[in-house]
């Protein structure tokens, strides 16, 4: 997947395509592998790298959602669950089984979460993970040593999905590549093209690296942008109505001391009414969600300190060793793109559906929004259905179920980071073989190695140094000083790559910097009021 590659491949085809995609997060790689696997000529363009902003920021779940079976979403839960076996089935080197366990501190507990759970199971019908069983108060201490011991009865033990969500949008990106698709990250575009009745039949979009003005065609347009998609529908037509309502979800990740085992904590409802999950991940632990409504939306959010001091709390509320600010390694943000409901009184994010909608305008754009990274599948099959009867297109058959993505295989070992690669990695090893040098570690603490950085800009588009150590090697989630701390190396590996010069290296390393401040935590600083 070169980008310089397709990009000639673009200027041959004469900018022309059935299915013009504009977004590269979940949805909009989804929908890319869905039209080219049925066979349409389809070209994706994202304005920045793929899964820039909230699909690279998820609480690493493949699920059903068991908050929303709670609220009796159980149509919206019946598909996210059929999805996850589907993910995992096709996906098995990045998508996994995970046991969740849930400490019973009432007498009521654990017979009302395994009565809840089970039935959860039930849904799953034969994409089932496990089965959901009640746990003694030793089992529970054996799996979760760390687990508040003070009232404790037992617990509960179910089984969803974990991934590695920036991974599989790479992964979805090779996948729509590899069946003749056309996808360009750092491609924004800048205005529609219409034709007399008003129609949309094209665009005018931007190269960001070159400058460059690039003019594609389309039968069918596609807004897969999440929290931005208010923002095309207003370039196609001033008056349209928001339809997202974004809700921010901030993840600290800490050391897996708080946590050891490969077991995750689910506590089930939190001050707030949530959920919060705690979460091994690439050998560190995932803390989360918030869910705070926002009324503007960034590509670079920031998490508010009211949510950091809350997810501390509640996680201190459940482990004997309570994590505090110096404890932790990273901190993101990102933001849903929730379908804005029709009742203007419902307040609260966490109280609208995760179903997705889909609007066509007048000039016959599609938008698609809500959703989650599970259902990203079915999100895409939906609304390719539609864009083939909106524009008159051959219909042809959808074959998502059942395909395999790039890098598939069954030999996984996840004793090391690099099986997020698949059957990619036998590649990566060779290029190891071949020069040495390759196998030296950015950092001591981590795994990623040089071989890692120069795959990444040779086979993954990686352009710049975020899109190393956010999104290709995950190293800016995991532990954002280290990340800042191997910045240097990686700008002057990717220069020799790429041609760059030092001026270059420099600028793409002060880029980086001014990044990954936002995922570094520090003291906070106690004012007056507060020491009242």
């Amino acid at each position: 997947m070169k980008r310089n590659d397709l990009l000639n491949k673009l200027e041959k085809e004469s900018h022309q395509c059935d299915f013009l995609i504009i977004g590269g997060g979940a949805t909009g790689l989804g929908i890319a592998v869905d039209t080219a696997s049925r066979g349409f000529n389809t070209i994706l363009l994202e304005q920045h790298d793929f899964a820039k902003g909230t699909s690279s920021r998820s609480t690493k779940l493949v699920h059903g959602g068991v908050r929303y079976l709670a609220q009796g979403d159980v149509s919206l839960v019946v598909d996210a669950l059929k999805e996850r076996g589907r993910m995992q089935k096709n996906a098995p080197h990045l998508v996994k089984s995970m046991r969740f366990i849930i400490g019973n501190y009432k007498w009521w507990e654990k017979a009302y979460y395994t009565i809840g759970l089970t039935v959860y199971d039930l849904l799953a019908g034969a994409l089932s993970l496990g089965r959901s069983l009640p746990m003694s108060k030793k089992s529970v201490n054996t799996e979760i040593p760390t687990i508040k011991q003070n009232s404790l009865r037992g617990g509960v033990v179910y089984y969803d999905g974990q991934f590695d969500d920036a991974r599989m949008a790479v992964t979805l990106a090779k996948t729509a590549v590899n069946h003749g698709a056309i996808c360009l990250n750092y491609t924004k575009v800048t205005s529609f093209i219409k034709n007399e009745q008003g129609e949309i039949t094209g665009v005018e979009a931007k190269n960001m690296l070159t400058g460059q003005t690039l003019i594609v065609n389309a039968k069918c347009m596609i807004n897969a942008t999440g929290v931005f998609v208010d923002d095309l529908m207003k370039m196609d037509e001033e008056s349209s109505k928001k339809k997202v309502r974004p809700s921010q979800g901030v993840h600290l990740v800490v050391d897996q001391k708080f946590l050891p085992g490969a077991s995750a904590l689910m506590i089930p409802k939190t001050n707030d009414g949530r959920v919060l999950f705690g979460v091994p991940w690439h050998g560190k632990v995932v803390l989360g969600t918030t869910d705070t409504p926002l009324d503007s939306h960034l590509l670079e959010p920031c998490a508010l300190e009211k949510e950091i001091d809350f997810i501390l709390d509640q996680a201190g509320q459940y482990l004997e060793i309570a994590p505090t600010r110096k404890d932790v390694l990273s901190v993101f943000a990102g933001l849903r793109p929730l379908a804005a409901p029709s009742d203007s009184g419902t307040a609260k994010t966490k109280e609208i559906s995760r179903s997705h909608k889909i609007y066509v305008s007048k000039s016959k754009m599609l938008t698609i929004t809500g959703g989650k990274w599970t259902t990203y599948r079915e999100m895409a099959e939906d609304i390719v259905n539609r864009g083939i009867k909106l524009k008159g297109l051959e219909e042809r058959k959808c074959i998502t179920a059942d395909l395999k993505l790039h890098g598939y295989t069954e030999q996984v070992d996840r004793n090391h980071w690099d099986y997020v690669y698949g059957s990619d990695i036998e590649q990566i090893r060779s290029m190891i073989k071949e020069d040495s040098t390759l196998s030296t570690l950015l950092h001591p603490d981590y795994s990623f190695n040089h071989a890692h950085v120069i795959w990444a800009v040779r086979s993954e588009m990686a352009v710049t140094v975020e899109d190393v150590l956010a999104r290709r090697a995950r190293l800016l989630f995991l532990d954002a000083r280290a990340a800042i701390e191997v910045a240097p190396k990686v700008a002057s590996l990717m220069a020799k790559e790429l041609g760059e010069s030092l001026l270059w290296e420099e600028k793409q390393v002060e880029e980086f910097n001014q990044v990954a401040k936002n995922y570094v935590l520090t003291e906070k600083e106690i004012t007056k009021k507060e020491r009242v």
